[in-house]
């Protein structure tokens, strides 16, 4: 057998970006893969020690929202609803007619929903004993 599988838990990073590089020129012949970028919103306090934040990435004229995390102490004041906010705003300048991201059944659910974001997936006991929710949002 002229070929070799192996299993890597850390693989090279040359061999990571490899992997995507191929994925990437295989896409170009079917939709535009440039354009991509990312997206980051950043909370820091009064020391510049950061408390918050989201992070994104922009393509194919949709925003995926990775990560909005706060510290307990900036929570309720309002942050997560700036970020989420900048966030959209942003995508829309930059083209994008949507918005998706996914949260746990111990996050925010109630908190996407109230901002419009739709359930469109659940994947149950991911991690066992919880729900992991697929939502999205017209911008």
């Amino acid at each position: 057998m002229p070929h070799t599988l192996t299993l890597q838990l850390s693989p090279a990073p040359e061999d990571v970006q490899a992997i995507e590089q191929g994925l990437l020129n295989y896409n170009r012949q079917f939709v535009e893969v440039e354009g991509y970028q990312l997206l980051a919103i950043i909370l820091r306090d009064e020391n510049q020690t950061l408390v918050g934040g989201l992070l994104g990435d922009v393509y194919w004229d949709w925003v995926h929202i990775s990560v909005l995390w706060l510290d307990e102490s900036v929570r309720r004041h309002g942050y997560g609803s700036q970020m989420l906010k900048m966030a959209e705003e942003e995508a829309v300048r930059l083209g994008c007619h949507g918005s998706h991201l996914t949260t746990m059944s111990f996050q925010a659910l109630a908190f996407y929903e109230k901002y419009g974001y739709t359930l469109f997936g659940v994947l149950e006991d991911h991690p066992v004993g919880h729900t992991r929710y697929f939502l999205k949002k017209k911008l």
